[in-house]
């Protein structure tokens, strides 16, 4: 299971790098105005560095994600995992099919809903047997949707709304790797 653990490792460093490198590289980003896809958009130059970022980290996510579903012993939790990886899919699609193209709106939103309700679910399934895991992802799910819509509400772009969900989902992959051994 270590493969799955590093490749779990690896995703949310390499979306976080192409995005702090995106950033870097266009000056009139604004987290408060943008979206963060406005960085990959089709015809803006430099556009790679985010697409390729978030293609590469959803391949390492995959990786992470089929370990997790193989690791399932209840249906519940293979559920909620396999959701999980279809969020994680969709992270690498709006890679492949970044703004300004037909899909994209589409494989955004199933990036945050799939993978945060994937979360849900696995985390209710943890509930049986991993107690603590399983309150303690509820209420980062919860937190992170309660921060997200207020982001919506407060902010003219969405990206502090992304990054709010990146960071809930980065944030429950580290811990399962480290915190309850999630493979086991």
């Amino acid at each position: 299971m270590e493969g799955y653990k590093q490749a779990g490792i690896l995703s949310p460093v390499i979306a976080f790098i192409s995005i702090l490198l995106a950033v870097s590289t266009h000056s009139w980003f604004s987290f408060e105005k943008n979206a963060i896809s406005d960085l990959g958009r089709v015809g803006l130059e430099y556009n790679y560095i985010l697409n390729y970022g978030l293609i590469l980290s959803g391949l390492f996510g995959l990786v992470f994600a089929y370990g997790l579903i193989k690791s399932q012993k209840r249906v519940l939790g293979r559920l909620g995992s396999f959701i999980f990886a279809a969020g994680i899919f969709s992270l690498l699609l709006i890679g492949v099919f970044p703004e300004g193209t037909p899909p994209h709106l589409s494989v955004s939103l199933g990036f945050f809903l799939l993978s945060g309700f994937g979360m849900l679910l696995k985390g209710i399934d943890d509930l049986k047997e991993k107690r603590e895991f399983g309150i303690f992802t509820i209420i980062l799910f919860s937190l992170g949707w309660i921060l997200a819509v207020w982001a919506l509400k407060t902010f003219k772009g969405v990206a502090i709304a992304e990054l709010i969900g990146a960071i809930a989902v980065s944030i429950w992959v580290y811990s399962i790797i480290f915190w309850r051994d999630g493979f086991k």
